[in-house]
């Protein structure tokens, strides 16, 4: 007979076993020390944390200290809060100015609030833990709510309806809709409820379970380690990015060329080949700003080598590029080849830095070099070793990497390491196993910063966990070249932003299978509104580079190419507003109107910030499509059409066009399409979207986009302000920031094109062959 506290669950993944859960029972006692509420349970001891009025934490650890957390994901530390506390009968009530927590007595049952009343987390069952050490907890949740984030999940939006594993997987068969889980793990959803959103962040690094299958409630398993969750009180879905990136950082500020076109093929396989490449990219006129070198660089894929046949001089090549504006991007994966005369595995062996059994064998597994080896990227001393390894790239110019296999991945049946391998002591590879790409991605951006001297890195990976955003980009891995992959890429991107990786996107063209004309300009068109834009294929495949198939389409990728330059200056000042608050350059349209039900589950439409709006085509000879337009009036980019919000148009779309739509009011800044963002706007302009009656705002920002010099003050903030009213539009303008920008600033309007302007209370002339004037 099971005890009192005790209960099965019947399986439903087919097997026999009976799984018994143990509730951690009654509150027994609750103490508060330094902002910290401490309980004791009848089987477990757990903690109420506040760090913010807005941000709570909770843990409960019925295994007595056994599990040690080792996640990397939070950096902020507690503030100090006011908490009314108050004993009921029944329980405690502890309350800040924007969330209160209930805790029930017997048995040990938790309910949040928001300073409005509205119910975020609810125990539907008692929290239970289980011998092996696995955690489990239901939440409710209401039928209406949705769910969203959870960070690279296939699918749409809207995360309902499934159960999502956190386990870091590297997947090169066809992503569908039943692939889970893929290459990263953030175990964060964002909850809106009629309107209020709210975030929970489960902090488990153990193999974690999100079963949303239910209208009344969902469940949260991990696999291992203490129950340990954030709650984000919200209530706007940029408020709880806010609160989520306070807690586990903001991305770093890219460098402008890491926001340009970027070109990859797996691989270019010889300098001769890449020095082509970028000659007819410049040839053509289409913009370029990287180019990547897969595994077939390498000395038989021996990371920190070159292969001295095919690529005899890898400086000279660097250099070339960087004259033509363009960046030497390398692949290094984690595993180290075997080999007794090969520096990196025999200086790893002899410092006893690469991972083992618990009995001192070193692990070996399969990867592109054979059998390798792989750094206990778990030890901090591992990290900087590693990282110092980078220098045999950065002496010679190199600024950016790109990280791949780095879940790990291994070939053989799990497709990673053993779990019982061991890390850093004792941890073994079951509790790692999901932060091992963070920790080797962090080694590598840490080293590059310090390599680079003032310059800012660049670091593209495929594996990571909650916080890879503090060191890299990411991209969604080994997608296909078919229509339901440019569908995906998406909702994958838009979850990815809402769980705080701003800066993401998808091999555009998709990387296996063979594309075609249509869709790669497809693709491309939706690339270029992307935070992050590479073109990227696999060997074997048709090759996808710009021109690969014909004058037609060549003209319509090269148009879009282009555009991605002249709409940087506006995504670079989104960049630096996800730098200081965390809200993503590519969002979904709940984000702009979570009090719109017609948003909430809008899968092919996106913004770009909050007043461009793009609902690209994403199936073959398609020419039209339904595009739902929020509240306001919005213009074609194109055909300056003016379309009315709150209903759903047919909207035309040629294979030339990608339907992008402008909120009236909006001030869009646009610079001249260039081959490179190495090459310095001397002009921007500033579309004004004019509107009868109203005020809206703006800010461009701008630095040297190449170092951290705008930590110290250098940039500038231009704030502008414009009221429109009677025929006449008035503009207000500040500047903060000691950076001197090299360009002048000209206004053009879209629309009808006010008599009477003024600018900071003087009165402006228009140029009339221009319709446009200079700030």
């Amino acid at each position: 007979m099971l005890e009192e506290t005790s209960f099965a669950i019947r399986p439903t993944n087919g097997t026999n076993e009976i799984d018994v859960w143990q509730s951690v029972g009654d509150v027994q006692k609750i103490e508060e020390k330094k902002q910290i509420f401490a309980f004791t349970c009848e089987n477990a001891s757990g903690k109420i944390h506040f760090y913010r009025d807005d941000i709570v934490r909770v843990t409960l650890d019925p295994f007595d200290g056994k599990y040690v957390s080792v996640s990397p994901a939070v950096v902020a530390t507690p503030k100090k809060v006011d908490v009314h506390v108050q004993e009921k009968e029944d329980g405690w009530e502890l309350r800040t100015k924007q969330l209160t927590v209930v805790i029930e007595r017997r048995p040990f049952r938790l309910a949040i609030y928001d300073n409005e009343g509205i119910l975020l987390v609810r125990d539907e069952q008692p929290v239970c833990f289980e011998a092996k050490g696995r955690m489990r907890c239901v939440h409710a949740l209401a039928p209406t709510d949705v769910v969203y984030g959870l960070g690279e999940k296939t699918g749409v939006l809207n995360k309902r309806g499934s159960v999502w594993t956190m386990w870091n997987t590297d997947v090169y068969a066809p992503h569908n809709l039943e692939t889970d889980p893929l290459y990263e793990s953030h175990p964060y959803m964002m909850v809106l409820k009629n309107g209020h959103t709210h975030g929970i962040f489960f902090d488990h690094t153990y193999k974690t379970t999100f079963d949303l299958r239910h209208e009344s409630f969902y469940t949260f398993t991990s696999d291992g380690g203490s129950l340990d969750y954030y709650v984000f009180a919200g209530p706007h879905p940029k408020d709880v990015l806010g609160q989520y990136t306070h807690l586990v950082g903001r991305m770093p500020l890219p460098p402008k060329w890491a926001l340009g076109y970027h070109q990859s093929r797996y691989s270019y396989e010889t300098e001769q080949e890449v020095r082509e490449l970028i000659d007819t990219f410049r040839a053509k006129r289409i913009p370029l700003d990287a180019v990547y070198l897969d595994i077939h660089y390498m000395d038989e894929y021996r990371v920190f080598t070159f292969d001295k046949k095919r690529f005899p001089r890898p400086e000279s090549l660097v250099q070339y590029a960087k004259e033509q504006g363009v960046h030497i991007v390398p692949i290094v994966d984690p595993g180290v080849k075997v080999d007794a005369e090969y520096e990196t595995y025999r200086d790893g062996v002899q410092k006893d830095y690469f991972c083992k059994y618990a009995d001192g064998t070193l692990y070996k597994g399969d990867v592109w070099p054979g059998t390798s080896v792989f750094p206990d990227f778990l030890k901090k001393k591992v990290r900087k070793w590693w990282g110092e390894q980078h220098t045999f790239y950065t002496d010679i110019g190199i600024e950016g990497i790109w990280n791949d296999m780095n879940e790990p991945s291994v070939f053989n049946e799990t497709k990673t390491i053993d779990e019982q391998v061991v890390h850093d002591g004792w941890k073994t590879h079951r509790q790692v196993h999901n932060i091992y790409g963070m920790m080797m991605t962090e080694a590598t951006y840490s080293a590059l910063k310090k390599q680079l001297k003032g310059k800012r890195p660049f670091v593209l990976t495929r594996a990571g966990f909650s916080g890879i955003h503090r060191y890299a980009a990411v991209w969604t891995g080994d997608n296909r070249s078919f229509w339901e992959h440019l569908e995906l890429s998406i909702p994958m991107c838009l979850n990815l932003g809402l769980s705080a990786v701003a800066f993401c996107g998808a091999d555009v063209g998709g990387f296996a299978h063979h594309a075609n004309g249509e869709l790669l300009a497809r693709w491309t068109q939706v690339g270029a509104f992307f935070p992050y834009f590479r073109n990227h294929c696999a060997i074997g495949f048709a090759r996808q580079e710009p021109w690969a198939f014909g004058e037609g389409y060549e003209q319509i990728i090269k148009r879009y190419i282009d555009l991605r330059y002249e709409w940087l200056p506006h995504f670079y000042s989104l960049y630096v507003e996800a730098h200081q608050t965390g809200v993503p350059m590519m969002r979904p349209l709940m984000m702009e109107y979570p009090n719109d039900r017609e948003t909430w589950n809008i899968s092919d439409q996106f913004m770009v910030g909050e007043q461009v709006m793009i609902a690209p085509i994403i199936r073959p000879y398609t020419t039209h499509r339904i595009v739902y337009f929020p509240e306001g009036r919005w213009v074609d980019y194109w055909t300056k059409e003016v379309f009315e919000g709150g209903q759903r148009y047919i909207v035309e779309a040629p294979l030339d066009r990608l339907p992008i739509y402008v909120k009236e009011g909006a001030m869009i800044a646009h610079a001249e399409a260039k081959p490179s963002t190495m090459i310095v706007d001397e002009q921007l302009t500033l579309y004004v979207y004019t509107m009868k009656k109203g005020t809206s705002t703006y800010t461009i920002y701008d630095d040297d986009g190449e170092t951290f010099a705008y930590e110290k003050g250098e940039y500038v903030r231009m704030h502008i302000r414009a009221t429109f009213s009677d025929d006449a539009v008035h503009f207000e303008i500040e500047r903060e920031g000691a950076y001197k920008p090299p360009w002048q600033l000209r206004v053009a309007f879209v629309g009808d094109v006010p008599s009477t302007i003024v600018v900071n209370g003087e009165r402006c002339i228009i140029d009339e062959a221009t319709n446009t004037f200079v700030l």
